[in-house]
């Protein structure tokens, strides 16, 4: 950071303390005061609000998690001050410029100690400002933890060490409760039985996020933590239903169904609406039945509210939730949707890679990630963010090298607690990241917002054919020929970008770029979109067709004749319709009969590596990153699914002499060189000669095994 900012940033009084010497935040500075303050029960409006000092520019590019535990409620006890004010010094050496809470996530189970947790993110903010270091709260808003016998007590305890445990007894959490709201009155109510709901997954009850009593305790502690932490960005985790299918059957959802949609919930079982109950939950349900779509769709609509009125409460401080996936059907089941939610976020973050032996088959990911970045980008390019996981040093640099790799902000976390025993030699997250921080700020320190990505096909990814649960007659979805997709265009060097639904319905933006369309197995289309798409081939709009296509309307009803009938006869100049089996065949034949062009061809060397173009200020960047990791599981310590730890990475390319013929949609001015972490400070040139139609270069990665940039 250039000196002239840093000393202007730290004249910026980013906390305010009463005129009264009530200390309102950063506590453990001043005690005497502090007694009245806590007994009062935090209401520093009494005293002097908090202003935390919030940069509309700042953008998050090195965040890390910032790790609690239980006895950082023993704030302001000298050993947890000292501890923060080590850590935030250890943040600043590491390069990292925004602090994630991770801990104290069920942030209810600590309401009877709101006043010392907030007095510690208090303190934690005061000494990370100091460092210019900006802190984002995080926590889960409507759950509880209430594991329901011993086995689950047991469980709760093995997986969930992360959420920081520190839940009520059964007897006594029958009467717990915050601002006069009894959390087993605000629960989520089972349809089965008429019990709260409960996620049993991560040993929760759930909160309904339709009830107004639920919704004003929230609303509460929202103001309350906003006067008291001078927070500066903010994540409201789990905006969905982790109780999934059972919920919610409480009086406020089944008027809201009966008023909004003109339908009752059937009774549990009823088959023509919950299908297949012996299925595992995530599978339930009849998406030909009109009545079950409403019913999904009016879950994620009262999330999105929630949402809606969260980001009010907050106003310019920019907010974001967690979200981990954004395609596939089952996603309904837990009213997760990030495009109904996108309206009122200012950040959107995807959770990708685990820590175990798994995490090195990234290419999977590759069409989640697009499809959240586009999503960032239609918002206003907005901030894009991946959090990757790690045990090890390996982890963190392979979630680091994706998120360069993907073009985005990187968020690096350990999840220690995970596990069910920390490793004897597990580091500190800053420890972990600093390296390839300070390489990074040294020798490619690229702002991300200001790149954009070489662009060669659009494909589409219809929510309208996830919201209405459509499947092919082999039980297969539109986002599984997404990720087919993805997968093949990466292996191929092709770059290509998301267009989502509403996008597909706006004529001018169809229009504005030449690459053609993908479409396909859009089964849900709307008359908007059809006239959309109609209007860009009439103008010499180029797309891949392959069927079904426009079989079902926006709301799942199917139509008597499909789109495609229409669209297939009109005989559109750039219309290629494909009935090859898979996207593979599909690149091939249109390759070989010269229907398309793509800009990289690789013609030395394995095909291992992936590389991928972004122009920032017009100038390329090559992104290199490897396809053909081989993990190494460590020796004894598995997840507690029993797979394996991820504690090194190999490599099976073994000629790493790559060359690429690049066309002109690539102007290479300048010699170019070959940088990695893995090369410490060296580089390598890169070859570049300049052809007529093309220009060749050829980048020696050997020695490489992960992610090298060439610029």
């Amino acid at each position: 950071m250039k000196k002239n900012k840093m000393e202007k940033r730290s004249r910026r009084q980013f906390v305010k303390t009463s005129s009264a010497g009530v200390l309102a935040a950063g506590m453990s500075a001043s005690l005497p005061g502090f007694r009245d303050f806590f007994i009062e029960g935090n209401n520093a409006s009494r005293h002097g609000s908090i202003s935390p000092v919030y940069d509309p520019e700042f953008t998050p590019h090195r965040a890390a998690s910032w790790w609690c535990g239980i006895e950082d409620l023993q704030w302001p006890q000298k050993k947890i001050v000292d501890k923060i004010k080590r850590r935030a010094e250890a943040f600043s050496k590491a390069g990292i410029d925004t602090a994630i809470n991770f801990g104290f996530h069920i942030r209810f189970d600590f309401s009877n100690y709101f006043g010392q947790l907030h007095g510690y993110y208090a303190n934690v903010c005061e000494e990370l400002h100091k460092y210019d270091i900006r802190f984002m709260d995080h926590y889960s808003c409507n759950h509880v933890e209430r594991p329901r016998g011993e086995k689950e007590f047991r469980k709760l305890h093995k997986e969930q060490r992360h959420h920081t445990l520190l839940f009520h007894d059964p007897v006594a959490a029958e009467t717990a409760q915050y601002e006069g709201h009894f959390f087993r009155d605000i629960c989520e109510v089972d349809l089965r039985d008429g019990s709260r709901g409960y996620a049993a997954q991560y040993q929760l009850e759930a909160f309904c996020h339709n009830n107004p009593d639920f919704l004003d305790m929230h609303t509460k502690y929202l103001r309350r933590l906003m006067r008291e932490v001078p927070f500066d960005l903010i994540e409201v985790d789990d905006m969905c239903d982790y109780a999934g299918l059972t919920t919610c059957g409480c009086v406020h959802c089944r008027e809201r169904l009966k008023k909004e949609y003109g339908h009752e919930i059937p009774p549990f079982g009823e088959k023509s609406f919950w299908g297949d109950t012996s299925k595992p939950m995530l599978l339930w349900g009849n998406y030909e039945n009109p009545v079950f779509r409403d019913w999904v769709k009016m879950k994620m609509d009262i999330v999105a509210d929630h949402v809606r009125l969260v980001k009010s409460i907050v106003g310019e401080k920019p907010l974001l939730t967690c979200c981990s996936s954004t395609g596939p059907i089952v996603l309904n089941s837990i009213a997760l949707n990030l495009e109904r939610m996108a309206p009122y976020l200012d950040m959107f973050m995807l959770e990708n890679v685990g820590t175990n032996i798994r995490s090195t088959d990234w290419v999977r990911m590759d069409a989640e990630a697009l499809q959240q970045k586009d999503i960032a980008l239609k918002r206003g390019n907005t901030p894009a963010i991946a959090l990757s996981y790690t045990i090890y040093e390996k982890g963190g640099y392979l979630g680091w090298a994706l998120s360069r790799f993907w073009g985005v902000a990187n968020w690096s976390s350990t999840l220690n607690q995970r596990l069910e025993e920390d490793p004897a030699d597990a580091m500190e997250i800053e420890d972990i990241i600093a390296p390839l921080n300070k390489w990074e700020m040294k020798h490619s320190d690229i702002d991300y917002r200001k790149s954009r990505d070489l662009t060669e096909v659009r494909l589409v990814s219809s929510s309208l054919c996830r919201d209405n649960g459509f499947r092919y007659d082999n039980g297969a979805e539109q986002w599984d020929r997404v990720r087919a997709w993805s997968e093949e265009l990466v292996r191929n060097n092709i770059g290509y970008r998301i267009v989502r639904s509403s996008e597909l319905a706006d004529v001018a933006a169809l229009s504005e770029e030449k690459t053609p369309l993908v479409l396909d197995g859009i089964g849900c289309i709307s008359q908007l979109q059809f006239d959309a798409i109609k209007a860009y081939l009439s103008k010499g709009g180029k797309a891949w067709l392959k069927l079904p296509f426009g079989t079902h309307d926006e709301k799942g009803f199917k139509r008597a004749v499909p789109f495609s009938a229409e669209l297939t006869s009109k005989k559109y100049k750039n219309l290629i319709t494909t009935e090859a089996s898979n996207p593979k065949e599909t690149l091939n034949k249109l390759i070989s009969k010269e229907l398309f062009k793509p800009a990289i061809r690789q013609v030395a060397g394995d095909t291992g590596w992936a590389v991928r173009i972004h122009l920032n200020e017009n100038k390329p960047v090559f992104h290199f990153l490897n396809t053909a990791m081989v993990p190494v599981p460590h020796a004894s310590i598995k997840d507690n699914g029993g797979t394996p730890i991820l504690k090194d990475i190999d490599s099976t390319i073994r000629n790493n002499k790559i060359t690429f013929e690049i066309d002109n949609r690539v102007t290479i001015n300048s010699a170019m060189s070959l940088l990695s972490p893995e090369l410490n400070d060296s580089s390598k040139n890169i070859e570049v000669s300049s052809g007529k139609e093309y220009t060749r270069i050829t980048a020696d990665l050997e020695g490489i095994k992960v992610y090298a940039a060439g610029q």
